[in-house]
């Protein structure tokens, strides 16, 4: 280890203090994301206590997506510029402040301000410097280490779906958001545990190291223009052909993905079941999620999957979009358990995919900031697609358009990605046919020759002419 400092950074310790790493980013998906689906059982409860429409009350849950996503660059840029400790601690105290805040809520428009945007300013700070921080500390064991700390969405929404139902029942919407502020503030305690590391140039990073710790030094301070080119430097993957398909890759999932998650609690109300089993809907849900998310983690770590981890996303993507198209056929509990479980396993597949799959495109390097980008992608979709889908649900009268609006986003999503890697695959073998034809081969020089003769000629017969 002495050695590894005198060098400037050590490897990617693949064990030891990273799954400390991995257990405070597992925290931080519990109160981010996990939090934010269950903001979807509330719904219910802001729209009969302010009387609002599907339409104006699913803005809530947009503002809450958005702004975590939108500002998910801040987030990096923090975490560059200082740490993603400090990132993370201050993401906590503003998300514990906003949903303390939302408790004493006399409007929509009040929780517009408090519950979106500020509780999805505080949950951006704090999850993607956790995110990128693991892949830091994981090299060969990447994709379980991820699996294990995104099933914190899942574990997290089996847990508090019915604890937050009994909350409100017995403390109503006011009470539980006020308890739901006092457990978020965790993040707090979570982001204490995120210790930066230097890691050896091929596998730089461009996260400085806290002062306290002993695996490197702070980076020398640099003038503005030094640090306007590093800040270029960072962001050069915008202009990677593969970068920029998945980009829109994500554009498309983000669409669909966050429809179910705010709308299978009012559907399963819709068609008669009791709020405890819509409330257990999202409990089953959640606790497939983390089998999707470790299973899917530790299969793409096997040497055999690897270089399939792509196909892999592509197959859970898909899957879980053709599952939404079958939501409108299921009436009973029964048939919506079905439902819960196979959206469940897919959503953690690939949600503990996204970063592995943005770390093979853009190297650890640039993870950072290549995450803060691809989170700020769902921004502008996890805003409009809820509204968009309670219009549907006010206009035609039921849920059925809403969900086939997000099976075919997802859908669409995976065919991009799949139509792109089937092109490159198919000018890949063109060109390596057209590399070993003997004929191409023989008739190389042949073509020159030609050609050459040709100037030749026309060197002579252009003095004629003149």
């Amino acid at each position: 280890m002495a050695q590894e400092k005198k060098k400037g950074g050590v490897l990617p310790p693949d064990g030891g203090w990273g799954w400390m790493i991995v257990a405070g980013c597992f925290v931080v998906t519990v109160c981010t994301r996990a939090v934010t689906r269950c903001i979807s059982i509330f719904f219910v409860e802001f729209q009969m206590h302010f009387a609002r429409d599907y339409s104006g009350t699913a803005w809530i849950h947009s503002l809450v997506d958005c702004t975590t996503m939108l500002c998910a660059p801040l987030g990096s840029l923090i975490g560059n510029r200082l740490s993603c400790r400090v990132a993370v601690i201050l993401g906590g105290f503003l998300a514990s402040i906003g949903l303390v805040l939302s408790s004493f809520a006399t409007s929509l428009e009040y929780l517009y301000l408090t519950l979106g945007v500020l509780t999805g300013l505080g949950f951006a700070l704090c999850y993607t410097p956790a995110i990128a921080m693991v892949g830091i500390y994981f090299c060969e064991r990447k994709a379980l280490a991820y699996g294990i700390a995104m099933s914190g969405s899942g574990i997290g929404t089996f847990i508090l779906a019915p604890v937050v139902q009994l909350l409100i029942e017995h403390y109503s919407w006011q009470g539980a958001l006020l308890i739901l502020g006092g457990f978020v503030s965790n993040l707090c305690v979570c982001g204490a545990l995120l210790r930066p590391i230097i890691l050896k140039e091929e596998e730089a990073c461009p996260l400085p190291v806290d002062s306290e710790c002993e695996y490197g030094v702070k980076p020398p301070e640099v003038d503005s223009k030094q640090r306007c080119l590093q800040s270029m430097q960072e962001y050069h993957f915008l202009l990677m052909p593969d970068f920029l398909v998945l980009a829109g890759s994500f554009l498309l999932l983000a669409s669909g993905c966050s429809l179910p998650f705010v709308y299978l609690v009012p559907y399963a109300l819709d068609v008669g079941i009791g709020h405890q089993h819509a409330a257990f809907l999202m409990s089953i849900l959640g606790v497939i999620d983390i089998v999707g998310n470790i299973t899917f983690g530790w299969f793409t770590d096997r040497r055999c999957l690897k270089k399939y981890r792509n196909i892999c996303y592509m197959f859970a993507v898909g899957m879980e979009g053709l599952c939404c198209l079958f939501i409108p056929l299921l009436h009973t509990f029964v048939l919506l358990v079905p439902f819960s479980v196979l959206y469940g396993y897919f959503d953690g597949a690939y949600v503990a995919l996204i970063p592995v799959v943005t770390s093979d495109v853009v190297g650890t390097a640039y993870l950072s900031s290549a995450l803060g980008v691809v989170y700020f992608l769902h921004a502008v979709p996890y805003l409009v697609s809820p509204p968009i889908g309670g219009w549907l649900v006010d206009t035609t009268g039921t849920y059925t358009a809403t969900f086939f609006l997000s099976g075919f986003a997802l859908i669409s999503s995976s065919l991009l990605l799949f139509s792109v890697a089937v092109i490159r695959r198919c000018q890949r073998n063109q060109t390596n046919s057209l590399s070993k034809d003997p004929k191409l081969v023989s008739c190389e020089g042949k073509e020159v020759d030609y050609y050459t003769s040709k100037k030749k000629d026309l060197m002579i017969i252009i003095p004629t002419t003149s």
